[in-house]
C-alpha cells in the first residue's frame, strides 16, 4: 500500500497526539516536554496547512505550520513542524509529507518557511536540506531539556514560486 496525505481531520488528534508524545520521548525533537491540549495545538497551528500521513490506513505522520508572526509584513512567512511515528521513521515518509506540505503552503500563499531543529537531530537537518532548507545559523545553548544545553539549527526556505 502506498502513502497517503491528507487533510487533518479532528478524528485524528489520538494518532497524532502519540506520534508528537513519541518525538518528545526522542529528546531532541523538541523543548516541548508533555503533548498540548488539543485546544492548544489547534490554536497554534494554521487551519489550513495541516496535513497527516497515512500508510496502511493507520496515521504514520503530521506536518503543520505555525505563524511566526501577527505582523501583515510577515503573513507569508510560518514555522514548519514535521513528525514521523517511531516504527516509520527512514522509509522516505518524512520527505513525502513535508514536500507536500511545501507545496501546500505556497498555494496558500507562504513564500518563507523556517525551521528550528536540535543540532543533534541530524536526520531532521538532512530531511529540510533534502527539500530544500538551507542553514541560515545556529542558536547557541539557545534553550535546556532535562538540565541539558542544546543549539538550535536554524534553516529557511524561500519559495521560488511566490517572487
Amino acid at each position: 500500500m502506498k502513502l497517503s496525505i491528507r487533510k487533518f481531520n479532528s478524528s485524528d488528534w489520538t494518532s497524532v497526539s502519540r506520534i508528537y508524545a513519541e518525538g518528545i520521548a526522542t529528546g531532541i525533537a523538541t523543548f516541548e516536554t508533555e503533548v498540548p491540549s488539543f485546544g492548544a495545538w489547534k490554536e497554534k497551528f494554521i487551519k489550513k496547512c495541516r496535513l497527516v500521513a497515512e500508510f496502511n490506513n493507520e496515521v504514520i505522520g503530521f506536518a503543520v505550520l505555525s505563524q511566526v508572526s501577527k505582523r501583515e509584513v510577515y503573513k507569508g512567512v510560518a514555522e514548519i513542524t514535521v513528525y514521523i511515528g517511531k516504527n516509520q521513521r527512514g522509509k522516505g515518509f518524512g520527505k513525502q509529507l513535508l514536500t507536500t506540505l511545501i507545496d501546500k503552503s505556497e498555494n496558500e500563499g507562504f513564500w518563507t518557511l523556517q525551521a528550528g531543529i536540535f543540532s543533534v537531530n541530524k536526520q531532521s537537518i538532512q530531511l529540510h536540506k533534502n527539500c530544500g532548507f538551507r542553514v541560515i545559523g545556529i542558536r547557541e545553548k539557545i534553550g535546556q531539556l532535562k538540565g541539558k544545553w542544546h543549539d538550535n539549527v536554524l534553516m529557511e526556505r524561500r519559495s521560488k514560486l511566490i517572487t
